[in-house]
């Protein structure tokens, strides 16, 4: 048995109809993580919002491993309007916290035709109040510990592999 290079997988390459929004995120390293989950979960373009990430950063450089240069990002000033417009042009907006109205992340229903936005909030407060209040649906991950909150970047990698997981079925169709 040999461990496969990129250039020896049998990976197909997928883009998903989904906007990762970034509501304040400002570690480099789970920037850098985020570019990466964002490569390797084929989605459509991450937007920024609030904090203009540091592309010179050399740790997030590291993390990311050279994705930052593929992937598809840009930055918006205010997340709110961001979402509006998005909503406008029939995203569905979906942010990963945990409310008293949010659902298990395996509960989610999906159609073959949707558009998505998953949104993610900063690493100390989460979602923003004025985002969670115009957003389509609040989306959880179970957690079984003690604590109620795990890393950005990994609650992403989790929601990105269920959602694309399910999306997936619909292109195999």
């Amino acid at each position: 048995m040999d461990q496969l290079t990129h250039t020896q997988t049998t990976f197909q390459k997928t883009e998903f109809p989904i906007i990762l929004l970034l509501d304040n995120i400002t570690g480099e390293a789970n920037l850098g993580s985020l570019f990466r989950l964002a490569d390797a979960f084929g989605i459509q373009k991450v937007i920024f919002c609030g904090s203009e990430p540091n592309l010179n950063s050399n740790r997030l450089k590291r993390t990311a491993r050279n994705t930052w240069k593929t992937v598809n990002f840009e930055f918006q000033e205010d997340s709110v309007e961001t979402i509006k417009k998005l909503h406008q042009e029939g995203y569905r907006s979906l942010a990963i916290e945990i409310t008293s109205e949010s659902i298990p992340l395996q509960n989610l229903n999906l159609n073959k035709e949707e558009k998505l936005i998953l949104i993610a909030g900063n690493e100390r407060h989460g979602v923003s109040d004025e985002v969670l209040e115009i957003c389509n649906q609040q989306l959880h991950i179970e957690m079984f510990g003690e604590n109620s909150s795990m890393n950005v970047a990994q609650s992403i990698g989790i929601a990105l592999y269920e959602i694309t997981k399910e999306m997936n079925k619909f292109h195999k169709k």
